[in-house]
């Protein structure tokens, strides 16, 4: 359903306790123990799933809004509805703020958020508006992984900032999202602007060096993933568009000088899918990754578990035209038994695809992980690494990881019901972006990082073969979440048990691990690595950045970014947890995003910039 100007839902919910991260194993059990809703901005679907399908998306009630009617509605009209209007007695054993939450994720946008996060409402306007330069012919950080290998290393030049310089780095300037909750979009750097995406439906960009505002783009839901901003044409006037998702899963072309829309399109129409991960670009095309909320609480009897599958859309990215979609699973799903309630049930399910895929242009192919099963047995596809051509969407090899991998959030203990997988986890999905390198001695790879801490060397000659196959978690099963660095033969991997490892890519060989702040009792640092010559940066739960020496570990550089800051937007806005998104680093000067709290610690609404002193 696209949409033109000529014409007019990290990664999976992992709720956890609020006291921190949970063992990959356990990473996406329900809370247990106070509000749920606390846990920031994505925890609403979880509650509407509890407590809602009994008759939204219940055929026996057909009078009841349908979740995807729901999902299009504002969320001051579904939070009224809970409060004061139709639905006040089934929200009377809802918390305020769970009610809140609901209309949130269901809508997609913050309550009040609609005019607030408008740029034309901000003081820091920029007083100027020069053309926007050609991105290939300046540093840059563009999209997710600063290359379309996804290797998150940035050369010297690009990055202007040397290990020298490290210690050295303070903060320039603070952004602050309007009523924000969730900071979770990763910063884009290009053409001396930063582009990012927020939790309060808007897409922002910002001069780099001031922190002025030039547009802002507000889009029909939250905005997780990086932007990417590349060549288009057939527009007048427009040379380079910004590229983006949203979560209910519309695709978008901006204008990348002014904002202005150039296209939309949803890729994929089932009512819990979404766009979580940066799509990636290459020659006019958009491969674009799909996820889903599907298996946060689907354990509900009431609800019709599961019917949502993982894909990646083949996009052109002059049109929004679908040139191809190649699901997870091949096999659709179909009805298969119904549970004493009479909630028809459906599989093969599952597979979502969390990470920004890779390109593989030498052999025409991409490259992405996918995530675990949501019905019994597990898709042999769930959990694994695939490849596709990069023309067709035709399944070229798949290598999986973990064999019977089937999850439902809420299916542990007495919590388990008739819609729970037999057999139920470990949850060991592949969350981050399989990194294509070469080695030293010119040998190709594909390197993948897994939740247990499993590290993969694949061969991409030899449809995905083991090279080799090692284990880095120092503490259980606490082990990498959103990927990592890579340079020179040698891989940089922040730990979700917390603390750092460098890996030698020749053998599987660990170098060394840094614990990074050893005295911490609980201490995520699953989230991505990003690198320069010499430094590996990575973010922690605990909402401090730090910077650490690729030769030894040591720590370089911290900041503790979980606290006030006065912003150039005079928004009130404060940092957290550094969960999902990694520093990004351009033109001399770095940016992170403050505060997600979905895998433990406090949330977060600020943008912040860092150069050398």
């Amino acid at each position: 359903m696209k949409t033109s100007v000529y014409a007019a839902v990290a990664f999976a919910l992992s709720a956890v306790t609020l006291a921190g991260p949970l063992s990959a194993a356990q990473a996406q059990r329900p809370s247990r123990g106070g509000d749920p809703a606390a846990i920031g901005t994505e925890s609403g679907f979880g509650i509407f799933q509890n407590n809602c399908t009994a008759c939204h998306g219940n055929p026996k009630v057909p009078a009841a809004p349908s979740p995807a009617a729901i999902r299009a509605m504002p969320p001051e009209r579904i939070y009224q509805a809970l409060t004061t209007g139709v639905m006040q007695i089934q929200g009377k054993s809802l918390s305020d703020l769970a009610k809140r939450r609901v209309a949130e994720s269901m809508s997609g946008r913050l309550l009040g958020t609609a005019k607030l996060g408008a740029a034309k409402n901000m003081p820091n306007q920029c007083k100027t508006h020069p053309p926007l330069t050609d991105p290939a012919k300046s540093p840059a950080w563009n999209g997710w992984g600063a290359d379309i290998h996804n290797t998150r290393f940035q050369p010297g030049k690009a990055a202007g900032i040397t290990k020298a310089d490290v210690s050295k780095l303070r903060l320039k300037w603070a952004f602050g999202y309007p009523n924000g909750v969730s900071a979770f979009g990763q910063p884009s750097v290009v053409s001396g602007r930063v582009f990012v995406g927020t939790d309060t439906g808007y897409v922002y960009s910002l001069d780099a060096k001031t922190g002025c505002v030039y547009w802002s783009y507000k889009t029909v839901s939250n905005v997780r993933n990086a932007v990417v901003v590349a060549p288009i044409s057939g527009y007048d006037g427009v040379k380079y568009a910004a590229f983006f998702g949203d979560l209910q899963s519309h695709l978008y072309a901006v204008d990348a000088a002014t904002g202005q829309l150039l296209w939309r399109d949803r890729v994929e129409e089932h009512f819990t899918d979404r766009i979580t991960a940066a799509p990636v670009y290459y020659d006019h095309v958009l491969y674009v990754p799909v996820s889903s909320w599907e298996e946060f609480s689907a354990a509900n009897e009431d609800y019709p578990c599961c019917t949502s599958q993982g894909a990646v859309v083949a996009v052109n990215a002059d049109t929004g035209d679908h040139i191809w979609k190649t699901y997870v699973i091949p096999e659709r799903p179909k009805p298969v038994r119904k549970n004493s309630k009479g909630t028809q049930l459906y599989a093969p399910a599952g597979g979502s695809v969390w990470n920004t895929p890779t390109i593989d242009v030498k052999r025409g192919a991409i490259y992405f992980g996918t995530g675990d099963a949501t019905t019994y047995p597990a898709a042999d596809t769930s959990d694994s690494v695939m490849a596709l051509d990069m023309k067709t969407g035709a399944m070229r090899w798949h290598y999986q990881v973990t064999r019977n991998d089937s999850f439902l959030g809420g299916c542990y203990g007495k919590d388990k019901s008739e819609n729970c997988p037999k057999v139920q986890g470990p949850d060991w999905d592949i969350p981050c972006s399989p990194v294509l390198t070469t080695l030293p001695d010119g040998r190709d790879v594909i390197i993948v990082g897994t939740k247990p801490g499993d590290v993969l060397a694949l061969d991409p000659d030899k449809k995905g073969k083991v090279i080799w196959r090692v284990n880095i978690a120092e503490k259980g099963e606490r082990g990498i979440t959103w990927g990592g660095a890579i340079h020179d033969g040698y891989a940089y991997f922040g730990l979700s048990g917390g603390g750092m490892a460098k890996l030698r890519l020749s053998d599987g060989r660990k170098m060394w691990y840094q614990p990074i702040d050893a005295k911490a009792k609980v201490l995520n640092n699953g989230a991505p690595t990003s690198a320069i010559p010499g430094v590996a940066f990575v973010g922690g739960s605990d909402g401090k950045v730090n910077a650490l020496s690729m030769e030894d570990g040591k720590v370089l550089w911290s900041f503790a970014t979980a606290r006030d800051f006065d912003t150039v937007n005079k928004v009130k806005a404060h940092g957290g947890a550094i969960n999902t998104v990694g520093p990004t680093i351009a033109g001399g000067m770095m940016f992170i995003g403050s505060g997600y709290n979905v895998i433990g610690g406090k949330p977060g609404n600020v943008l912040l910039a860092f150069a050398p002193e």
